[in-house]
This record gives C-alpha cells, sequence and structure tokens, in this order.
C-alpha cells in the first residue's frame, strides 16, 4: 500500500525522521531505504538498538510516528501513477483483490478512504497486530486465506525488499515497483517482474508472471 498504492512513503519518512531527532538520530537515505517496509515497532526497535537508544522509551516513539504520519498521509499524500489502472486490470478480468500492509488498520482505513477503492477489495489485511510483520509472509497468507485463494495463485505487486522477500516467502507471484532511486538496485531480483509504473502493467506481463 504505502508506496505502491499512494506516495505515502515521504511522509513516513518524515514522520520517522522527526522522531529520531529528538533522541539526537539522523538516518541516512540509505539506512532508510533499509528498513523500509518494516511495522513501526519493527522499525523503531531496530533503529532503537542500532543507535543504543533507551528501549523503554520506544512504545512513545511509535505512536509519535504513527500518528504523525497518519495525519500527514490524510492531509496531503496522493495516489501513485497507475492505481486506476491497476485496480481496473483486474477488476475487468474477474480477479479477487487484497491489500496486505504493514501499516496499522487506522491507516489502511485512512488511505483506502482517501483512494476510493473499498468497494473493489475482497480482503484487506494488516500486519499491525501479528506477531511478525514482513519480510515475515503472514500478512500475505493471511491475505490469500481471507480471499479464499491458495497463495499460489496470487500475484503481489509490492515496492520495498521486506515485502518482496514476503511475498516470494509466501510461495506468490511477486512484482515489483520500486522508488525511482531504487530501481536499479541489483537487491530486486528474486522478483518475477520489475516496473517503473503499475500504469505499465498489461496482458503480455502477466502472461510473463505465470510462465
Amino acid at each position: 500500500m504505502d508506496g505502491l498504492l499512494i506516495d505515502s512513503e515521504p511522509y513516513w519518512q518524515e514522520a520517522g525522521v522527526e522522531t529520531l531527532s529528538l533522541f539526537g538520530v539522523q538516518l541516512t537515505p540509505e539506512q532508510y531505504h533499509s528498513s523500509t517496509g518494516l511495522r513501526t515497532i519493527e522499525w523503531i526497535d531496530h533503529w532503537f538498538r542500532y543507535f543504543g537508544i533507551d528501549l523503554s522509551k520506544a512504545p512513545d516513539a511509535i505512536r509519535q510516528i504513527e500518528e504523525s504520519a497518519v495525519e500527514k498521509i490524510r492531509l496531503s499524500a496522493t495516489p501513485m501513477d497507475g492505481v486506476e489502472h491497476i485496480i481496473n486490470f483486474f477488476l475487468k478480468k474477474n480477479y479477487k483483490i487484497g491489500l496486505a500492509s504493514s501499516s496499522p488498520m487506522k491507516m489502511i482505513d485512512v488511505v483506502v478512504n482517501k483512494l476510493g477503492i473499498g468497494p473493489f477489495l475482497n480482503s484487506i489485511s494488516s500486519a499491525g497486530e501479528l506477531d511478525y510483520g514482513k519480510p515475515h509472509p503472514q500478512v500475505f497468507i493471511n491475505c490469500a486465506e481471507a480471499l479464499e485463494t491458495s497463495p499460489f495463485h496470487c500475484v503481489c505487486f509490492e515496492d520495498s525488499f521486506n515485502g518482496m522477500i514476503a511475498a516470494k516467502a509466501a510461495k506468490m507471484k511477486c512484482v515489483v515497483v520500486p522508488a525511482p532511486d531504487q530501481y536499479s538496485h541489483n537487491k530486486w531480483g528474486s522478483a518475477d517482474l520489475k516496473l517503473r509504473s503499475l500504469a505499465n502493467f498489461n496482458e503480455l506481463l502477466l502472461e510473463a508472471v505465470w510462465n
């Protein structure tokens, strides 16, 4: 969802950077991208441990990031290129459509309402309350179960490395649409297909993914 359907990553990054700055920490762009796709609880735990920040302060930091990100995204985030195209593409083919995200449900609700895609989703799964988030595959497995579909019969679209690993671990096909500055990185080798935009997906590429 984040960074794939809605241009929310800059706002998650703002919220995260602003929060870490309160502890005298500033991430490089490379450090931030290495941790995209993680849930906030895992993101904070990772960087607090990395920088030696008191873990007792983690719950307040998590709450601050999520509240700040929700408000920023609600007010300012815009759809990613190709969202309408990809939804219509699979609706016309009578595919079931599920949304599986690391974000908490309160964020998913904001985005789904903002994009107006609720009527087209057959299931929504959040990793927010699971024991493990991405790169663990559980959120994708849960989504497939809610769709009453085997993961083997699912095509997952992802923008993050952790999401790609989770999708492949769930035994799904995975199409990655990386951020422009991450597109040429060699870390996407496990994906079944790499695109610059959801708008570029078509019938021939769907056939290529399955073959």
